[in-house]
């Protein structure tokens, strides 16, 4: 386990800031799944104590991220169930969010959701930063229902799911696909139609399910 850059010039401090540190990068890929986090080489590598090495992992366990494995933790690797089970939970509550911002949407919500589509419309063709942006879209739906329950529950479940199918990758089809779910969703949450817009949300979490799993069983 390399050093983080930088970690030793500027430590990090308070379990909660190293937490979402830690967090951020076994989201971003920086632990292979056979890579055994312990207590003394992430608190060298993050330039911290033990102390709160222990209490982020310790909530990065909760959070179904990490798992125990020997004398350390290890990144969680999910099968085709869990996928399942967490795409069950999201849909209801995405669909939820997506009503709750149909009825209670600002005009900043909806400006920063055009601004997001449009990103991916004018012709982004990487498809990790395509992938990001529409993260990002999901993220501002959930925002604008103004329900911080619903909220947080979601940001939970769909971190899990990246690090279930981490090696993913959206075919140009799958893209053009959600585009289109997406332009769906986006017309009826400014027009104001929030079980138009549940009823888009559910469809496109549908088909994104089937996608994953369908995967799964490829690679099985």
């Amino acid at each position: 386990m390399s050093p983080r850059p930088g970690s030793t010039e500027t430590p990090t401090t308070g379990p909660g800031t190293l937490y979402e540190i830690v967090r951020s990068d076994i989201l971003a890929g920086e632990f292979g799944a056979t890579a055994l986090l312990q207590e003394l080489p992430l608190a060298q590598r993050y330039g911290v104590s033990r102390t709160p090495v222990r209490e982020a992992l310790a909530r990065l366990e909760h959070e179904g991220l990490v798992e125990k494995a020997g004398r350390g933790h290890r990144v969680r690797s999910g099968t085709a169930e869990d996928v399942l089970e967490v795409y069950e939970a999201r849909i209801v509550l995405e669909g939820q969010a997506a009503a709750g911002a149909a009825e209670r949407r600002g005009e900043l919500d909806l400006a920063r959701l055009r601004h997001l589509h449009e990103t991916v419309l004018a012709g982004e063709t990487r498809h990790d930063a395509e992938r990001s942006a529409h993260s990002a879209w999901h993220a501002t739906i959930w925002r604008a229902s103004h329900n911080r329950t619903i909220e947080t529950l979601l940001h939970r479940l769909t971190a899990q799911l990246r690090i279930y199918d981490r090696g993913t990758q959206e075919t140009s089809h799958d893209l053009e696909q959600t585009r289109a779910e997406h332009e769906r969703i986006l017309a009826a949450i400014t027009d104001r139609r929030p079980e138009e817009a549940r009823g888009a949300m559910i469809e496109h979490l549908t088909r994104a399910r089937e996608v994953r799993l369908h995967r799964f069983g490829s690679e099985a």
